[in-house]
């Protein structure tokens, strides 16, 4: 058995960790490993995420600090297989080590397309996808906006083809369409268009087209992110989806409200070939100009036909000139005889009206007022009488009230006094003060206390004595008879049950 080796130099707790942690680190540094994401349940309230790398037979603590973790474009989720690239450490607190990630990737093709089919069902259920809230292109946009990359081929392709087919006027958002910030930028441009004023300058587009070049999966990844498609998905203006080649599939396709194979067939899909619109508009104009003419011709054989079926105009007015020839000879007879019957009416009428049969008249028109007013002063004293009745009769209600008041008042007065005299009575009685004025005296303390028994009296302690006049001091003395003078008789203390009050102890 080997013995102990007892000149080993002593280290604290915190050194050997301090050295553990200074070997590892300087031993690996930086590792890439792989393994499957375990116990992973989202950034932590600090924005630090914590998970653990697990594989068949071994497990170790990850880590991702705030700032990376807001950098980077694959999100860790519970189950995934990735490959981890970062700097071993050791944890003192828990004397286990971790790994600090720094870069995180899936591993293999497999895997992209697993978390790929199982984030479009996560949006898929979450209605993100659903036809119903697809919209309808405009016809003919006046104002195009396009996010894609400035330098590419894409812009130059989409802007090609719309000045072949009908220039409009195009607004380019760059955005970078690879890399870690790609998907922070397109969904930016997304909700940059839609926040633009309608009339503003620039003015807000009338359509969208996202589009890039075609890649891999991973160059692509970009518009598999949830923020991009949230953010087609959300758009009020009516958006197209053209990112990759006809056999590329991303997210976003799946969210805009039309897909293109291509950017080229966006810009297709964006306008109509302004020379058919031509054609078209001039096609219409012939045809309308023709239907006009036909109808024209028709109004005029059928105007013809209704002429030649109306009778002669001498015919269909020689009779109306007939009876206006007979009515203005008859129209002086009519107009003299007229007024000679109205001459009648009004000299009968006048006739009528006398000096004698006005004055009769106002007479009685007179007389018929004088009885109204006459009844009017009888109603007015009889409302005045009944009012002062009234008044009277309320009068005397009221000084009846008052009287019953007083009474009340006077009643509740001496029930009051009554029991306010038997409360006092009552309380005399049980006071202690009676009993201090039929001789006892109350012993209190030099606080204030009332002393009930003789044991909570010391010899020279200062105690207060109150009768029923007044309050003395006093001081109690060790308990034994005081010494008589002499010449004076001893009184004999009193007993329980004679006539003597006796002492208060």
């Amino acid at each position: 058995m080997n013995e102990p080796r007892l000149n080993l130099p002593e280290l604290t707790v915190s050194e050997l960790s301090t050295a553990l942690k200074r070997t590892i680190e300087d031993s690996f540094g930086y590792v890439r490993v792989r393994g499957e994401i375990s116990g992973y349940k989202g950034p932590h309230s600090s924005g630090h995420v914590y998970f653990a790398l697990k594989d068949e037979t071994a497990k170790i603590d990850a880590v991702i600090w705030k700032g990376v973790f807001g950098r980077m474009r694959l999100r860790p989720e519970e189950g995934l297989e990735v490959i981890v690239t970062g700097k071993l450490t050791t944890y003192p607190s828990r004397s286990s080590y971790q790994i600090i990630v720094e870069t995180l990737e899936p591993s293999g093709l497999g895997a992209l397309m697993a978390l790929l089919e199982q984030r479009r069902q996560k949006l898929a259920a979450e209605g993100l996808f659903d036809e119903a809230r697809k919209q309808l292109l405009p016809f003919l946009p006046t104002v195009i906006g396009v996010v894609t990359s400035p330098s590419g081929a894409v812009i130059r392709d989409i802007l090609h083809r719309l000045a072949d087919r009908f220039p409009r006027h195009v607004l380019v958002w760059p955005v970078k369409v690879q890399g870690e910030s790609a998907a922070g930028e397109v969904a930016a441009a997304i909700e940059g268009f839609n926040a633009l004023e309608e009339y503003g300058t620039p003015p807000r587009p009338h359509l969208l087209i996202v589009a890039r070049g075609g890649g891999s999966l991973e160059d692509l990844w970009s518009f598999n992110e949830e923020i991009v498609v949230r953010a087609a998905a959300a758009s009020f203006i009516p958006l197209i989806s053209a990112v990759g080649h006809e056999t590329d599939v991303t997210l976003i396709d799946f969210a805009a409200d039309r897909r293109a194979p291509t950017p080229t067939a966006a810009a297709e899909m964006a306008v109509p070939v302004r020379a058919e619109l031509l054609v078209d508009v001039d096609s219409l104009a012939r045809r309308a100009l023709a239907s006009w003419q036909r109808n024209q011709e028709a109004r005029r054989s059928e105007l013809r036909s209704a002429a030649r079926a109306l009778p002669d105009a001498d015919e269909v007015l020689a009779l109306p000139r007939q009876r206006l020839d007979h009515a203005a000879a008859g129209l002086r007879h009519a107009l003299r005889a007229n007024a000679h019957s109205h001459r009648v009416g009004f000299s009968r009428i006048g006739a009528r009206l006398s000096v004698q049969l006005l004055r009769t008249n106002v007479e009685r028109r007179r007389e018929r007022y004088a009885g109204v007013a006459l009844r009017l002063r009888a109603g007015v004293a009889a409302n005045i009488a009944a009012h002062r009745a009234y008044l009277t009769r309320g009068s005397e209600r009221v000084s009846a009230f008052a009287e019953r008041s007083r009474r009340a008042v006077r009643q509740l007065m001496g029930l009051r006094q009554a029991r306010t005299e038997r409360a006092g009575q009552l309380l005399a009685a049980f006071s202690y003060r009676g009993v201090l004025a039929r001789g006892f005296a109350l012993v209190r303390d030099a606080a204030g206390q009332p002393l009930r028994t003789a044991a909570a009296v010391s010899a020279g302690m200062a105690i207060e004595i109150e009768f029923s006049d007044g309050r003395v001091g006093a001081r109690a003395d060790d308990g034994s008879p005081a010494a008589k003078p002499s010449g004076e008789a001893t009184k004999p203390r009193g007993r329980r049950g004679s006539s003597g009050q006796g002492d208060l102890f």
